[in-house]
């Protein structure tokens, strides 16, 4: 089974990974969102050996669960942080600062706003994906 798993920037700075749509809750935290998912993989794991160790059968929304993993834009930005932010902004014509300020997780961003944004990702993934290189 596929489900969301939803990662966001904390007001203190640090990253939560949450699923919103199970009864089972399984969370992670960490400074960066890579240690956030890497502690949300271990509550997993947690979760199920202490079922195993319990004698229990693993609830059926927990067997075999994939998650996918959605972002705040202040988590892609972290996560991905080899995208350059402001040179991003420039070329899909949204203000840097702006950019910037939603990076920082401190500035309301509309709907409309984070679908051009979340457009633009996979546009940019769409051209990486047709790079093809030349061996030398």
């Amino acid at each position: 089974m596929k489900t969301i798993a939803l990662i966001e920037k904390g007001k203190d700075g640090s990253y939560g990974v949450y699923t919103p749509d199970l009864n089972s809750l399984i969370i992670g935290s960490g400074a960066t969102v890579a240690e956030a998912i890497a502690d949300f993989q271990n509550s997993m794991a947690e979760v199920r050996t202490a079922f195993k160790d319990a004698g229990e059968p693993l609830p059926d929304e927990l067997q075999d669960v994939e998650f996918e993993y959605r972002y705040d834009i202040a988590s892609v930005f972290d996560y991905f942080d080899y995208i350059n932010v402001s040179k991003f902004a420039t070329r899909i014509g949204i203000n840097p600062s702006l950019l910037r300020q939603y990076k920082s997780g401190g500035t309301y961003i509309s709907e409309r706003q984070a679908g051009k944004i979340e457009s633009a990702i996979h546009r940019l993934g769409q051209e990486l994906l047709a790079v093809s290189l030349l061996p030398r």
